[in-house]
């Protein structure tokens, strides 16, 4: 197996009481040697036909989900949920599916690389001790004010090396964004809870024991915050107590499928969320016989009727349903805060949890417990910390700039100028494992593994009752010559000249660096395993895929909400087109999903689409233009165009068109590359009140270009519409 360690004292501390089921799973010293490779001896510890489960966690988002995968000499064949994570109990969405299908991508990134020039594609190979020299050099002759991280949601334990180094050398701390966080509104919701209950920090929404839900735009079993979860807790919640069904109104101004899902779907005015959660709040306290609070003592109800599109009988029925309920749960996010006035509709929706009281308990709104390892909320940035980041570049203060984990010439607005931006930093390294198009704009290439191939941990924020830490480990070896990027980190501290990097940073690797982190649970009490030194509680950690405490630690928010002023203005929208455009985030692509074949052959949920982009347009409307299914629309906004094939979908505002955002890729491989387009083109740098993105606040113009583009799309035309009967 190994010189060494024995096979028996490997076993007591990575092989004894998984719970997964999994075999040789942990990642203390011992494990380190375990062979991960395709082999053709069978090592000692492996059963001809039989195989190895490692537990590990998906990052094809920040969730942080549990996997279990099944790998068979020294091949993964198959991942799933890990039914002991707290997250997912053992389920997965599509994205953690196909994993795999990005470790065996023919498009990753193999060697550390050189471009010749931006944008040129014309690499040179190069060592690894030659580009942990580049990241070392850059590290050590960069005035710190003028080094820059910019890295994506996961995974947190490279964030928290970052920070550290750039702590220790004097650099400003490492940036994060992601583009499904800004459609998410985090910004906008972690403001609106830090401003109305105290705490900078998502809130955690207790959908499985609430009775009766408001979803103001949160798409939460499509892609808000953590899908996997709140789909178990939504299931919990319509049939987890015998004899009781929960009920669901979801406000959205298109069908989404937590709208299909509903109870009610209620296809108001874009922008009015707000104004309608303010409305229901001043109808709520009067069905209540209580006083109206200061918070909506100045509702006009029938101007929010007027101006959302949702009758007066509407909202005195919805007022009924949750001020009767016995655990009402109102739910802010997505589109409905992507608007001008998106801080707004936050504070007004949690301003009516406020009202029923259901702060702190069952079915109420709480504060997850802060992470086991830090305390600190580490949000992404929001769209005007980007553009100050941008703005940055252009002035010639950052010289170097370090990025991992997120796709900024891609997932950013074209209008932000990022790629523009990058022309101005004198030495750009990228870790990215893909080829995607801000890879193809650095001087470097230094390819971190694949998240299967990878070390790590990930906090776990807004989706679980208990403190929790998910872990990751290698459940192959390095198909290429990559290097894991915080080793390349080490490696260049350690080999700085004077030293005092390495002191900071005394860590021989990864893995010495992880421990470090998680030394302090050992003193923790833990509802999946306890050990009392760190080489055994490492071991146990990675076998189990994680820590998390024993029991809840909801926090109630302490704010006096309904006594405070609370406004909500009417939405301001860019552009003088005749439709509102609502982009939404792919279900299935995300923002990194589109080099991944089984992801592109997944039909859309709602649209059976595959392998494109396409616009939502509502049959009436399409009528009244001559626009027929599969034409090709030119849309125009302030800030750019796009052409892109008609959807006649008839679950959409006649006055409301949208777009799915994933793909229109001009790098990212095969599978990705000139495919689709971009909605991400068309917005314009409008902000809310937090600095978010009002990615939802757009007026555009359509116009048929003449040509048509079918759609390849699962659902029969002739089932479903009629089309094409006349031909059979």
């Amino acid at each position: 197996m190994t010189k060494k360690i024995s096979r028996r004292d490997f076993l007591k501390l990575a092989g004894a009481g998984a719970a997964t089921g999994a075999v040789l799973t942990g990642c203390g010293p011992a494990t380190r040697q375990v062979i991960r490779e395709p082999y053709t001896q069978m090592p000692e510890y492996t059963f001809n036909g039989k195989s190895t489960y490692f537990a590990t966690t998906c990052r094809e988002c920040s969730a942080g989900c549990g996997l279990v995968v099944r790998t068979f000499q020294g091949r993964a064949l198959k991942t799933e949920g890990n039914q002991n994570h707290p997250v997912n109990l053992g389920k997965t969405c599509a994205r953690g599916q196909a994993t795999l299908q990005g470790l065996y991508n023919p498009d990753r990134n193999t060697d550390p690389v050189q471009q010749s020039a931006r944008g040129s594609r014309n690499f040179s190979k190069m060592d690894w001790d030659a580009a942990i020299g580049v990241v070392s050099n850059a590290l050590q002759n960069t005035d710190p004010a003028g080094i820059a991280f910019l890295m994506g949601l996961a995974p947190d334990h490279l964030f928290d090396l970052a920070s550290d180094l750039t702590a220790t050398i004097g650099a400003p701390g490492p940036v994060r964004y992601s583009a499904l966080a800004m459609f998410e509104s985090r910004a906008t919701l972690g403001k609106a809870a830090e401003e109305l209950l105290g705490q900078e920090s998502l809130p955690f929404f207790d959908l499985a024991n609430a009775d009766m839900a408001f979803s103001f735009g949160a798409n939460f079993l499509e892609t808000w915050i953590s899908p996997v979860a709140f789909t178990r807790h939504y299931s919990k919640m319509r049939r987890g107590v015998a004899g009781q069904r929960g009920y669901l109104v979801h406000f959205e101004s298109r069908m989404s499928q937590t709208a299909a899902n509903a109870d009610e779907w209620i296809p108001l005015q874009p922008g009015t969320e707000g104004l309608v959660a303010m409305a229901l709040g001043r109808l709520v306290a009067e069905k209540s016989g209580q006083s109206v609070p200061q918070a909506f003592a100045d509702v006009d109800v029938q101007a929010a009727s007027d101006a959302s599109g949702v009758s007066m009988e509407t909202l005195d029925h919805l007022a009924k349903l949750f001020s009767e309920a016995s655990h009402p749960l109102a739910l802010p996010g997505g589109a409905a805060l992507g608007q001008t006035n998106g801080l707004g509709t936050a504070e007004a929706v949690l301003a009516l949890n406020a009202l029923v009281d259901n702060f702190g308990k069952q079915g109420g709104v709480s504060f997850s417990p802060l992470s086991p390892t830090a305390d600190e909320y580490h949000r992404p940035a929001s769209m005007q910390e980007m553009t100050d980041f941008v703005a940055k570049m252009n002035a010639g203060e950052i010289k170097t700039l370090f990025i991992h984990g997120v796709n900024p010439v891609f997932e950013l607005p074209k209008a932000l100028g990022f790629e523009a931006a990058l022309k101005n930093v004198p030495l750009v390294i990228s870790f990215a494992t893909f080829p995607d198009e801000t890879a193809m704009q650095a001087d470097y290439i230094f390819p971190d593994h694949h998240s299967l191939e990878s070390w790590g941990y990930q906090r776990i924020v807004a989706s679980v009752s208990q403190s929790t830490l998910s872990g990751a480990q290698p459940v192959v070896v390095p198909f290429y010559n990559t290097h894991a990027t915080a080793d390349v980190l080490l490696a260049a501290a350690a080999a700085a000249a004077d030293g005092g990097l390495a002191s900071a940073l005394p860590y021989q690797d990864e893995v010495a660096f992880i421990q470090s982190k998680i030394q302090p649970l050992i003193n923790q009490r833990a509802a999946n395993f306890n050990a009392d030194e760190i080489n055994a509680f490492t071991a146990y950690f990675q076998q189990f895929g994680g820590w998390w405490a024993d029991e809840q630690a909801l926090l109630r928010p302490a704010a006096d909400v309904l006594n405070k002023q609370i406004n909500v203005d009417t939405p301001i929208f860019d552009g003088t087109g005749e439709f509102n455009l609502i982009p939404f985030v792919s279900p299935v692509m995300a923002e990194a999903g589109a080099n991944k074949p089984w992801l592109q052959e997944v039909p859309d949920p709602t649209t059976t689409v595959t392998w494109n982009t396409w616009v939502e347009m509502n049959p009436a409307t399409a009528d009244e233009l001559g626009i027929e299914n599969d034409d090709i629309l030119q849309i125009t906004s302030p800030a750019g165009t796009v052409e892109v094939s008609v959807y006649r979908y008839p679950a959409i505002r006649p006055d409301t068109i949208a777009i799915p955002f994933g793909q229109g890729h001009t790098a990212y491989g095969r599978y990705a590359e000139g495919r689709g387009v971009n909605p991400a083109d068309l917005f314009s740098l409008t902000y809310n009140e937090a600095g978010d993105l009002a990615f939802a606040a757009m007026k555009v113009s359509v116009k048929k270009v003449g040509k048509i583009r079918e759609l390849a799309r699962f659902e029969s035309k002739i089932g479903v519409y009629g089309e094409g009967l006349e031909e059979h």
